[in-house]
């Protein structure tokens, strides 16, 4: 994939023909995903080792979905989630709607 120099990441980003609005959608709910994830473990007061041994998981798995280089599994979640007060929960798009 070639960017041209003149094309700014926005640009690109927001443009359907290069990422699809599904895609977008996915990045961005990613990103807030684990945001979240990141902002409960810090607010406990957990290392990611510490989280990890609460939710029955390696710490490199804490740390690939940290770091976005893995797509988290439901039941990954679930084990992370829990250990930190939280759960999954389907709210309406309020953008969307």
């Amino acid at each position: 994939m070639t960017v041209n120099n003149s094309t700014n990441f926005d640009d690109y980003y927001n443009d359907d023909n290069n990422v699809t609005p599904f895609m977008r959608a996915k990045i961005e709910f990613e990103v807030d995903l684990i945001g979240k994830l990141i902002e409960a473990r810090e607010s406990k007061g957990f290392t990611q080792a510490q989280l990890a041994e609460a939710a029955g998981i390696k710490q490199s798995a804490i740390a690939r979905l940290e770091s976005l280089r893995a797509t988290p599994q439901i039941d990954t979640l679930f084990k992370v989630l829990m250990p930190l007060g939280y759960k999954l929960a389907i709210v309406p798009d309020e953008k969307r709607m």
